[in-house]
This record gives structure tokens, sequence and C-alpha cells, in this order.
């Protein structure tokens, strides 16, 4: 077989194999949507990473209505998206800012704050901490 139509056969094999991949891709509705992508925190402050193995925790936290997080610090980056609910994230500066449901969160590090659920039902998020292994996660402040 010459070398030329070999070369047209397997062009025309491998397309109808894209072809079937295709379709079958199309029948396999898979969306993504980028909900948070950032360097920085929200108050603007840049991201680092903890010294050490890496280990990610999740957690999902609830917070009652018209209850708070106290005042608290996070020695590691952690990132949240609210469930449902209202949340008022205020720094010890006074500076706050409020997330509501659906909102994605690159959480401050290593800054005094407090989180407030300022809706009437529970407040519910999923909260992604990037530490390192032996590192804590929240330090409550006095």
């Amino acid at each position: 077989m010459p070398y030329r139509t070999f070369i047209t056969l397997a062009f025309l094999a491998l397309s109808g194999i894209f072809h079937n991949i295709q379709a079958q891709s199309d029948e396999l509705p898979v969306s993504s949507t980028i909900i948070l992508q950032t360097t920085t925190a929200w108050d603007g402050s840049p991201i680092f990473y903890p010294e050490g193995d890496a280990e990610v925790t999740v957690l999902i936290i609830e917070i009652a209505a018209g209850e708070s997080t106290g005042w608290h610090q996070h020695p590691v980056p952690s990132f949240a998206y609210i469930l449902e609910g209202e949340l008022e994230v205020t720094l010890e500066s006074g500076q706050s800012k409020i997330f509501t449901g659906g909102s994605a969160i690159s959480e401050v590090t290593n800054s005094i704050h407090s989180g407030k659920n300022i809706g009437s039902t529970t407040l519910k998020l999923v909260v992604f901490y990037t530490g390192a292994i032996g590192k804590r996660l929240t330090i409550l402040e006095e």
C-alpha cells in the first residue's frame, strides 16, 4: 500500500473515532464554572502556603441565625463556599464584607477576624483549609 494511501486511510479512521468521541461527549453534559480564582484574600492580602507536608482539610460549618464565630485567625490559607445564608466577616480593623449563598471566599490568613450569621436562617458553608500536617487551622482569640 502506497504511503499516501495509508496516511489517508489512517486519517479517515481517526476522524471517525474522534467523531464518535465527540458524539459521546455531547451525550454526557459536563461543564465547569470558575467560582473563585485569586492570588489574594478578600481584603487584598496575598495568599502564602505554609511550610511542611501539605494537608487539605474540608469542613462543613453551620452557624445559627444571629450567632458569631468569635474572634479568631487562620495560620493557613482557607477558602469557603456559602451554601446558604448570609455571612458578615469583620476584621479587627473594622473593615467588613458580606457574603451570601453562592459566594466563594478567599479567607484572610494570620489576620484576626470574626464571622457572623446576619440572616434569619442557619448559615451553611463549606471551608477548604490548605494547611500542613500538624499545623493548626484556627486559633481562637481571647
